[in-house]
């Protein structure tokens, strides 16, 4: 839970959020390259193509994070 908003705080929760998930993701997506190759070394294929599947899934959810905080960032709001 992010802490309360200062009203000298130069970031908005808002804006806070947005970067505290897109850390998370980020973080998510180099662990992905882990269990992909965790899951090429069990010989697994269907498991090596969910965690590209979840990979690719994050990736697209990042970029539409970035667009909402990039407008949060410029109007305060969506």
């Amino acid at each position: 839970m992010p802490e309360p908003q200062n009203v000298d705080s130069p970031i908005s929760n808002l804006e806070y959020d947005f970067v505290s998930v897109l850390e998370t993701k980020a973080k998510g997506l180099k662990a992905y390259e882990t269990y992909i190759q965790d899951a090429q070394a069990a010989g697994s294929a269907p498991c090596v193509e969910l965690f590209q599947k979840l990979k690719q899934a994050d990736t697209a959810q990042i970029q539409e994070i970035r667009q909402h905080l990039m407008q949060v960032m410029q109007n305060g709001k969506m």
